[in-house]
């Protein structure tokens, strides 16, 4: 299946070689998770502290067990500080 990823701030280095614009276009398997994506780009756990599909928030539960499907985007973000 064909899914869209997207890596914020101190993480868009981890995705593949070609991504444009935080973007990278992948092809994963039927049952994928957002954690087997964490997990596949070497994503240190504690920086994926937002995880959306398609705008949508996860919850730390879902992280693990929603599936992808296809055509989905998965938007992942570190912790921001700032003032």
């Amino acid at each position: 299946m064909r899914i869209t990823l997207k890596l914020f701030a101190m993480l868009d280095h981890l995705l593949p070689p070609g991504s444009v614009d935080h973007t990278a276009e992948l092809d994963m398997p039927e049952g994928t998770t957002p954690r087997h994506i964490i997990e596949k780009f070497n994503i240190p756990p504690p920086l994926a502290h937002l995880v959306m599909i398609d705008g949508v928030h996860l919850l730390p539960k879902e992280v693990e067990t929603r599936a992808l499907k296809e055509g989905e985007t998965i938007y992942i973000f570190p912790p921001i500080a700032g003032g």
